[in-house]
């Protein structure tokens, strides 16, 4: 097929990772080890997963006006020659995020305030969207996910249940995680029913959900240790809407996205160990 054009619309976050020994309790001072800064939240590890593979990708997201989003918008509009970087502008600061990644490789996050998202009223280029092989929306605006159902196939997180209830579209797949209780709701919690609730499981099988029941599929490659968890889902959804894109089902976009999740384990930073995607 022809090089398929794929959306993110979402956000992107001004993120400090680094290694810490453990969870700290009241009073503690946590010293970040081997800290750095990279562009990530749900949309922006997403993105950076897709610009990974063969697609025109376009990311529509917004950005604050101060150091931070000057340093998010570098890295981003740097990602590859095939990347298109639509932001809408904002008066507030960008959001800061902290994590640090203890000895099991468990992430903690902690936020400085809400996500920037773009909205249908931004004056951004919206009329792409009709023309995506795939979006994948991790938004907050429930008229800019109106636009992003014109896609020929659209994946929405489990996070925006209340974007979905109030653009009531119903997309080709809604994602989440078993473990997450922001995002393992039951396929009859939406209305309208998407077509697959893909659920994924940690190192077991990914269930995807349809209203006539599940299907277990592939469980992605057994890491031999985890060296960090923060991106594994967010690059997962990425790989999904680049499969998706290329025409495959719900079932084997998920078999071919599980070792993509898989990889970002075996890391702090998940711009360091995701893999390339690439075409059936």
């Amino acid at each position: 097929m022809a090089t398929p054009r794929i959306a993110v619309v979402g956000h992107v976050e001004h993120v400090t990772l680094g290694r810490a020994e453990g969870i700290p309790g009241p009073g503690d001072i946590v010293h970040l080890q081997d800290a750095r800064f990279l562009p990530a939240g749900g949309g922006g590890l997403a993105f950076a997963q897709l610009c990974r593979g063969d697609a025109e990708v376009h990311l529509f997201t917004a950005l604050g006006r101060d150091e931070a989003a000057r340093a998010v918008e570098e890295r981003i509009r740097a990602a590859n020659e095939r990347v298109h970087v639509h932001a809408a502008r904002r008066s507030a600061a960008h959001p800061r995020v902290v994590i640090f990644v203890d000895a099991d490789g468990r992430r903690t996050i902690i936020v400085t305030g809400s996500p920037l998202q773009p909205a249908a009223t931004d004056p951004l280029p919206w009329s792409l969207l009709a023309d995506c092989d795939a979006v994948y929306f991790t938004g907050a605006d429930p008229e800019s996910l109106r636009l992003a159902r014109a896609a020929r196939r659209l994946v929405v997180t489990a996070r925006r249940g209340a974007a979905l209830r109030t653009a009531a579209v119903a997309p080709e797949v809604v994602i989440g995680s078993v473990a997450d209780p922001r995002e393992n709701a039951p396929i009859d919690a939406y209305d309208p029913l998407p077509g697959a609730l893909v659920l994924t499981d940690g190192p077991r099988p990914v269930r995807v959900v349809r209203p006539g029941g599940t299907t277990l599929v592939d469980a992605p490659p057994a890491a031999e240790r985890v060296v960090g968890d923060y991106g594994a889902g967010d690059s997962f959804a990425g790989a999904l809407t680049f499969f998706l894109a290329h025409g495959l089902s719900v079932e084997e976009a998920c078999r071919r996205a599980g070792p993509h999740g898989a990889a970002v384990l075996r890391g702090i930073d998940p711009l360091e160990t995701q893999t390339p995607l690439v075409a059936p």
